[in-house]
């Protein structure tokens, strides 16, 4: 942990590069997560005016839960906590807990936007989640001026990481969320497959003693060892049958088309000039990877298998049992992930492609909207929120390594203690996580987000549910597709 600072000061140098970057959280897109929304409306970007509340009333600050981490179940009763303590701790302020699902989170916020009848905070909410709201936030500097708030408990260029040009000061640091691999040890064992390296660098040593870079070449081939039928036949033998699956070996779960594309690295679907849209060569690869991963290796489930019933649980298709890896954020580190499974169930390093190690990150903040009736009581609310005192008891919620300084000390220790009492689970690996950082960020500003997102999502659904489509012709397509989309942003 002592190298934690250090770290991640590199992490936001490299991010800072970005005009928009970051991270968010759950990434809706079938059929590794919920469908992603429809487009919202555009958002109402003028500050409301304060509305004062009538002699003895309090004011009221609403706050937005869903755009990120938050909207399942198991968050619910620590956000509502944190709610009734701030209530309970003065009488001038009323703040109300806002949770909407996931799914419909976009659409709703907009709606509530376009209506004049904004929340005042919303959050936690990564790059993702503020861009596809570009323009409606407000700017805290002026409340961080005003009201002389203290960053020093912050690394600097963490703080810049939240400033936007021509936007200003868009959040205070809250929570940073690494990814890595996600194991279930017990399918291991089962198998008689060794683990996956718990250490950046270490070899993957296979049954026979066999040392193997730990890359996706070599996640191929044990997550096809560790996917099953109703026969017991495993997906390298040739008895499998593709139709009666029963345990798959791997999935990007909760991601999006560019997330799996950044499993392979960096990258983009909008050049430097942010008129000219690309596809990525590591990306494109990612894809083929991923699609021939669902349709002839057979060890990612397809979007059919996507809904099956033994896929089921708490926290998605890893914690129902069967699924042998994930490649997940932090912010899955947590009892409602994992629900009352009892599976053995550990981190490991993120595999490499030709030779270069990418694990993407999610950065987690609070934002007030511009439309916000109450703008200096939700600065207060906000402040209350990330406070040294309270955000520990957000960052248990969500799982989240916490921004400030004085918390990082012995966070893993007090976190996992916590939230699983008597496990020895391997934390370097997510500190290590923190150095192979995604730059640019694969969650960055793109021309017209919303249209840009259903468009790819859409490419993305029809590879996931055809078999025997034509990649190249579908992603060529795409190409076009998203060069009129940008074209069209900028006339």
């Amino acid at each position: 942990m002592r190298k934690l600072t250090v770290i991640l000061s590199l992490l936001v140098a490299m991010s800072m590069l970005l005009a928009a970057c970051g991270g968010g959280t759950t990434e809706p897109v079938s059929p590794d997560a919920p469908a992603e929304p429809a487009a919202p409306a555009e958002p109402t970007t003028a500050p409301a005016e304060p509305v004062a509340p009538a002699a003895g009333e309090k004011v009221q600050v609403r706050w937005f839960v869903g755009l990120g981490a938050g909207s399942d179940e198991g968050t619910f009763a620590g956000q509502q906590a944190v709610v009734d303590e701030f209530n309970a701790s003065q009488d001038a302020i009323e703040l109300v807990l806002e949770i909407v699902d996931n799914d419909a989170a976009y659409d709703t916020l907009a709606t509530q936007i376009a209506a004049g009848n904004a929340p005042d905070i919303v959050g936690p909410v990564g790059i993702r989640g503020r861009d596809s709201f570009k323009g409606a936030w407000l700017d805290l500097q002026p409340y961080i001026d005003s009201t002389n708030y203290d960053l020093s408990d912050f690394d600097p260029a963490l703080v810049e990481f939240y400033q936007v040009k021509e936007e200003g000061q868009l959040g205070i640091p809250f929570a940073i969320f690494p990814s890595f691999i996600i194991y279930n040890a017990d399918l291991f064992d089962e198998a008689g497959l060794p683990y996956p390296p718990a250490e950046y660098g270490q070899p993957y040593v296979d049954e026979n003693g066999v040392e193997k870079e730990w890359n996706m070449d070599t996640l191929r081939e044990v997550s096809m060892k560790l996917t099953v039928d109703a026969n017991g036949n495993d997906a390298t033998s040739e008895a499998f049958d593709p139709e009666q699956i029963v345990q798959f070996g791997f999935m990007n779960q909760w991601t999006d088309p560019r997330g799996i594309g950044t499993f392979f690295g960096s990258g983009s679907l909008v050049a430097d000039d942010g008129v000219t849209a690309q596809i990525p060569d590591n990306w494109k690869a990612a894809w083929e990877w991923t699609y021939k991963g669902w349709w002839e290796d057979y060890f990612i489930p397809n979007g059919p298998y996507g809904g099956a019933d033994f896929l089921q649980g708490p926290g998605g298709p890893f914690s129902s049992g069967n699924l042998g890896m994930i490649h997940m954020h932090m912010w899955y580190v947590a009892p409602w992930a994992f629900g009352d499974s009892t599976f053995n169930w550990q981190l490991a390093a993120t595999p490499s492609y030709n030779g270069v190690v990418t694990s993407k990150m999610h950065a987690d903040t609070f934002g007030i909207l511009k439309g916000s009736k109450n703008p200096d009581a939700a600065f207060e609310v906000l402040t209350y929120m990330l406070s040294a005192e309270v955000a520990p008891k957000l960052l248990n919620v969500y799982g989240g390594m916490p921004a400030r300084l004085s918390l990082q000390g012995d966070y893993f220790d007090t976190y996992g203690e916590a939230n699983f009492p008597g496990k020895d689970i391997n934390w370097d690996v997510v500190v290590a996580s923190m150095a192979y950082a995604d730059n640019p960020n694969h969650e960055s500003y793109m021309p017209s987000f919303q249209e840009t997102t259903d468009k790819y999502n859409e490419y993305w659904n029809l590879l996931a549910n055809t078999p025997g489509a034509d990649f190249e012709a579908e992603t060529a397509k795409l190409l076009t597709d998203l060069q009129a989309i940008f074209d069209a942003a900028g006339e």
